[in-house]
């Protein structure tokens, strides 16, 4: 998701010390890049030896957004994959949303205003996740039980304590309720912008995610602290999201339902965006707030679903005009381009052109270095500083 204007990131490293420091350039140039020999796990060059593994984690995911509170609720089942050769005693999950709780780290640290905020002042907002029941799913002889999870909450980390092992190349699922109230400014990862048509909402690290376990650290959990990068197992998602039905939502998956979330009109603009070498707008400036232009119900359910992928990100707003173009890849293949903007911005030199950017980049990128691996790529006008997602 971007920003309506990108920002710049600047590392910046100071040294603080007393005495000169050696310099050693064999030390500083040396041409063993990676100091450890060639193992099963890894090559000489860093590359995945032939034992090499990585555990994996499936989402099955029911939310739903409701506007008037700015809460998002919902429930999850994940599919954990244990493909390590060691059995594992217990499991982490990620709770970004507890950053927002004022017994997190995070809080503590957290500036009032600035980079990484979340509102004015710390008073303003108080979030975090609201769990339900957790438990776990365990398969045997054929059948599938329930159980309560022995659980343990610490700051931004869910540990799951298994009674018996999960052993090595098995699976076992864990289910679980959640809710949160969305920040206006979610540590420049989510929150919720006010437009003239109505909020923009910009939903990431919005549900209960799995740590990695790996080869290096075993369990990586630390703490959530704010702005920092996301280090994430693959697996697939299914995700179906209800909002009011004058919202468009729009994800990193591929939308499975057009049929149902859209007008005639817009389902045949839709469809022909998809083809398109030029945008089309599939929900025009003038639909916006049109009720003649909304499906007559209460609320709408997006379904949409994202194949082996490190993290799903969404964003929903009766505010969106929405444009698409198809995307072009090698042998045929094509992805689709698209932008969701207020009418704020619909203008030649702003998010007019958004999704004209999205689809030359993306097929330049594929051309030069890597073939963009996923069926969607959309741009996200709202007031985060900037993030990309699946």
């Amino acid at each position: 998701m971007k920003k309506l204007i990108a920002g710049t990131f600047l590392l910046l490293f100071c040294a603080v010390g007393y005495s000169q420091p050696v310099y050693d350039p064999h030390v500083l140039f040396a041409p063993a890049f990676y100091p450890n020999g060639a193992n099963a796990l890894r090559t000489g060059a860093g590359e995945p030896g032939t034992a090499y593994w990585q555990n994996r984690a499936d989402y099955r995911i029911n939310a739903n957004l409701d506007e008037a509170k700015n809460q998002v609720s919902g429930s999850v089942i994940i599919t954990y994959h244990n493909n390590s050769p060691q059995a594992i005693s217990l499991i982490w999950l990620a709770l970004e949303q507890n950053l927002f709780n004022t017994n997190s780290r995070g809080f503590a640290k957290m500036p009032a205003t600035g980079n990484s905020r979340y509102g004015d002042s710390k008073s303003e907002f108080q979030g975090g996740f609201d769990l339900g029941s957790i438990k776990l799913i365990e398969e045997a002889n054929g059948k599938t039980s329930e159980i309560s999870a022995d659980t343990l909450v610490s700051d931004t980390r869910l540990q799951i304590r298994l009674a018996k092992p999960l052993a090595s190349k098995a699976r076992i699922q864990i289910k679980m309720d959640f809710s949160f109230m969305v920040p206006e400014y979610g540590a420049d990862r989510m929150g919720y912008l006010n437009t003239q048509k109505g909020k923009i909402y910009a939903i990431a690290q919005w549900y209960p995610r799995v740590c990695v376990y790996d080869d290096v650290r075993g369990w990586n959990a630390d703490p959530y602290l704010g702005a920092s990068e996301f280090y994430l197992e693959y697996g697939d998602f299914e995700v179906s999201i209800t909002a009011p039905s004058d919202h468009v939502v729009v994800s990193s998956g591929e939308l499975l339902n057009p049929q149902e979330v859209l007008t005639t009109e817009q389902l045949k603009r839709y469809e022909e965006a998809r083809n398109s070498q030029q945008t089309v707008i599939i929900k025009t400036k003038d639909e916006v707030g049109n009720a003649a232009a909304t499906i007559k119900k209460p609320t709408l359910t997006w379904k949409y679903k994202l194949i082996n992928a490190r993290d799903f990100a969404w964003a929903s707003s009766k505010a969106f005009i929405w444009d698409g173009a198809k995307i072009n890849l090698s042998d045929g293949k094509k992805s689709f381009a698209q932008s969701v903007y207020p009418i704020e911005t619909a203008t030649p030199k702003a998010w007019n052109r958004s999704t004209e950017f999205v689809k030359s980049s993306i097929e330049n990128y594929s051309k030069r270095w890597f073939e963009f691996p996923y069926p969607v790529a959309v741009n996200v006008a709202s007031n985060i500083s900037g993030m990309e997602y699946p």
